[in-house]
């Protein structure tokens, strides 16, 4: 596998159907394979509204099972297409009364490798997501795939650094956190927290935000999608704020390596010390 490895990463405006939404998104990930991306992720619950603006049982007709599902169907049949690895978060239904925020992780050849479901959820206004979601149950895996070892974590994931430090003691060299989220007080954090996660814990991260405003409850998703080395430096520009962007970069996984010799956190943890971090 060479040390270089290009991504890509989607941020879209929400058509108003499934289908087109993930028609749309096949049209950008055959342009990503023809730049020679070789993993492509794409938002949070992509094929759908962020319906969790309000509080609705209509909205759970956007669940679907996973992987036998017709999103993640044609996700497969993608991925072999193009021949990239690609992450799908969808509204996931396993069996009756059971829905989770999920992402597929397909390999280059079709696989579904496996699936991540998004541990901490949030229930605040605009945000009621305990309405619609189980808390996840995967624990937080690392899949090999043909462009490197993968790891996802959902949106509010990323305001607990737990998850971040399990993806990374399990080898992950690249993390998707696929997200949607609105214009406000996480406007800041949403430059500060991905950056910081990679740093601590010496990986590459893919921050992906939904953009443009839809159809339930008064929102504004920001973009500003972006790749993030493992110094916390981005890596070429940020995605706008206003319009839909297909962003494609090249990732020099060697870089991990380098950094975790310069800083050795993983070395200088003191797991022994941290006992009461997990006390309720």
């Amino acid at each position: 596998m060479p040390e270089v490895v290009r991504a890509a990463l989607v941020q879209a405006t929400w058509t108003g159907d499934t289908e087109s939404m993930v028609a749309k998104h096949e049209e950008h990930a055959r342009d990503a394979a023809r730049q020679g991306a070789r993993v492509i992720g794409f938002q949070e619950v992509f094929n759908a509204p962020y319906f969790c603006q309000v509080q609705d049982a209509a909205h759970y007709r956007w669940a679907e099972p996973v992987p036998h599902g017709p999103t993640v169907h044609r996700m497969r049949a993608l991925a072999r297409e193009t021949g990239m690895v690609v992450v799908a978060p969808v509204f996931e239904e396993d069996g009756s009364g059971f829905y989770y925020n999920t992402a597929a992780v397909i390999d280059a050849d079709g696989t579904v490798l496996g699936t991540y479901r998004k541990h901490h959820i949030p229930q605040v206004e605009g945000f009621w997501e305990k309405f619609y979601f189980r808390p996840g149950n995967t624990g937080w895996p690392v899949f090999e795939t043909a462009a490197g070892r993968i790891g996802v974590n959902i949106c509010y994931d990323r305001h607990f650094p737990e998850g971040w430090r399990a993806l990374g003691l399990a080898g992950a060299q690249l993390v998707f956190n696929p997200s949607a989220t609105s214009r406000g007080l996480s406007a800041y954090l949403w430059q500060l927290e991905q950056p910081a996660a990679a740093v601590a814990n010496e990986y590459f991260v893919a921050a992906i935000n939904r953009v443009g405003a839809e159809e339930y409850g008064d929102n504004d998703f920001y973009g500003t999608s972006y790749f993030v080395d493992p110094r916390g430096q981005f890596v070429g520009e940020v995605a706008s704020d206003r319009a839909e962007a297909l962003v494609v970069r090249d990732l020099d996984f060697a870089l991990i390596d380098e950094v975790r010799r310069q800083w050795a956190f993983y070395r200088d943890r003191r797991p022994d010390a941290y006992g009461g971090l997990v006390q309720p």
